[in-house]
């Protein structure tokens, strides 16, 4: 086999792994409202953003205090289908909270995690 073809075979399957790799990416968390590990004076709304769109179906949020208990949030989706915002019934008290959310990429998979906050 001539370098020439070997080349050519190299391109092809680097093409091939850069359109694997695209078609396989997913939406990932790029931002959080408070930041992961922050400290905040106080809040009642909670966001998290992604690289791309999820599936307003099965996207949402819960917030959990330090005790265990979970604090009623109301979820919605952002019109642009990249922001999981949720809101309290009122603003939460001093404590360590932990946000659990969950998301469907627009290719279906599903995505779950968390983080921490603290209000003073």
């Amino acid at each position: 086999m001539s370098s020439r073809n070997i080349l050519a075979l190299i391109g092809a399957a680097g093409a091939l792994l850069l359109v694997a790799t695209q078609a396989d990416a997913h939406a990932r968390v790029v931002a959080t409202s408070p930041a992961a590990s922050a400290t905040v004076a106080s809040t009642r709304m909670i966001t998290v953003t992604f690289s791309e769109r999820v599936a307003p179906a099965f996207s949402g949020l819960d917030v959990v205090n330090a005790a265990g208990t979970t604090i009623a949030v109301t979820s919605s989706v952002s019109d642009d289908g990249k922001t999981i915002s949720g809101r309290t019934g009122r603003a939460l008290s001093a404590g360590v909270y932990t946000v659990n959310w969950r998301a469907a990429s627009n290719d279906g998979h599903r995505m779950t995690g968390n983080f921490a906050f603290t209000v003073r």
